[in-house]
């Protein structure tokens, strides 16, 4: 029996379910260091250029994949390209996100740790708190069920409240730290660092960095945008709700930069100290300044982490729903059923993760490395080759009724199939190299 699809109930439904698959610990904890090590104001400049210019458009490329076939992904796929290929290329689109997930749910078990040990402003070194294996993998766990247990009440009642929910509650916290970042004795030179450019510091690592970021932080190759569009009804424009989530993720990320910086600078840390920014400095941050105003800082570092959390439900929800859609759809399984299968088989894979540090290093290298760019470029060359023009039109266009689509339409088709296509080849490189 052909279970019956739910939608997005209304365009912020769909802007705040898009955004919310978006922000996420990329936004937090990626970007921060990723601007400290790149110069700055000048690397958020080319990291804003190529997320509107290269990212939307691969973007806009799954939208219209996945609700031109209101289907999951791999059917989505398979509609076209036939045969066995078809059904190959949609099952990688599933597997890579849950793939993702199983590593990806490690890190959100760090960030209820670091929530919890906040509250009382007591934080365990990060090494020696993820050298431990059992608690690491427990939390993991647990972060894994919450996320399932979101995604079993469905579409409606299950992602869409919670992203509409969650989404303005991110942006609360994540002004309120960066307030508080902002007014720290020293933070000024952060602020500075955010806002004047220094061209003089940017090299090609530092355009390679920041279209790499663009490209992760849109969650595209991952088969959610695909997956999620297929929940969207046919009389909305998918250029607004491209365009809202963009925005959205950059606004967020800019944001997260002033929360996290001035902070860093205040301390007089190294803004490029890389992945250990979140987890490690900045709680040797928050112990510091808790001497002087322990009731500021405490409250600071638990709406911080608690921004961490909510930021890495609303990317994992996303992910694990690429699973749910093709287990309901293809399979036939109930949703609730289909859940725990994802979570027995996605926990299983995350606690090796969480026990072995190469197996997550391992993961999280594939995943960035190879799956995320298959998916990539599997997208643009369905929608600039394989998919009629017309097809693609009257899709971005709902039928040419949207008549700024129709003037937008010949600029981004030429970037579909033209631009983006050698944007991944160039970053395919990169990571090979």
């Amino acid at each position: 029996m052909k279970t019956k699809r739910e939608n997005f109930g209304g365009r912020m439904a769909v802007i705040a379910a898009f955004a919310g698959s978006a922000i996420g610990l990329g936004n937090i904890w990626r970007f921060p260091y990723l601007v400290g090590q790149n110069g700055g104001a000048a690397f958020i400049i080319i990291y804003i250029a190529f997320t509107l210019v290269l990212s939307l458009p691969i973007f806009l490329a799954e939208s219209v994949i996945g609700r031109s076939s209101q289907a999951n992904c791999r059917v989505a796929i398979g509609t076209l390209i036939p045969g066995r290929a078809g059904r190959w290329f949609g099952l990688l689109m599933v597997i890579t996100p849950l793939w993702i997930v199983s590593y990806y749910s490690v890190v959100g078990g760090w960030s209820l740790e670091y929530l919890w040990q906040s509250f009382g402003m007591r934080f365990t070194h990060f090494e020696e708190f993820t050298a431990r294996p059992w608690a690491p993998t427990l939390l993991h766990l647990l972060f894994m069920a919450v996320t399932v247990g979101i995604v079993a009440f469905g579409v409606k009642s299950g992602i869409e409240k919670f992203s509409k929910l969650s989404i303005p509650v991110l942006f609360v916290l994540i002004v309120l730290l960066a307030a508080y970042s902002v007014t720290l004795p020293g933070a000024r030179d952060g602020v500075r660092y955010l806002l004047t450019p220094d061209f003089s510091k940017v090299t090609v690592n530092t355009f390679l960095n920041a279209l790499g970021q663009s490209f992760y932080s849109l969650s595209l190759g991952m088969g959610i945008i695909i997956t999620y569009s297929s929940y969207v009804s046919k009389k909305e424009n998918l250029m607004v709700s491209g365009a809202g989530t963009a925005v959205s993720d950059l606004l967020f990320a800019y944001l997260a930069g002033f929360a996290i910086l001035p902070a860093v600078f205040a301390a007089g840390i190294e803004p490029g100290s890389g992945p250990g920014l979140v987890f490690d400095t900045l709680p040797y941050i928050f112990t510091s300044m808790g001497q002087e105003a322990p009731v500021l800082s405490g409250i600071a570092s638990v709406l911080f982490f608690l921004a961490i959390l909510i930021a890495a439900l609303t990317s994992s929800i996303s992910l694990i729903e690429v699973g749910v859609a093709y287990l309901t759809e293809t399979r036939g399984v109930k949703r609730g059923w289909a859940c725990f299968q994802l979570f027995l088989l996605c926990g299983a894979f995350g606690a090796l993760c969480s026990i072995f540090p190469r197996v997550f290093s391992f993961a999280d290298n594939f995943a960035s490395d190879v799956l995320l760019l298959i998916g990539g470029v599997l997208s643009v060359i369905l929608v600039g080759w394989v998919m009629p023009r017309k097809k693609f039109f009257v899709e971005f266009t709902n039928g040419g009724t949207i008549r700024r689509n129709v003037k937008l339409f010949p600029a981004v088709y030429f970037l579909i199939r033209y631009v983006a296509p050698i944007g991944i080849l160039i970053l395919t490189i990169s990571q090979a190299i």
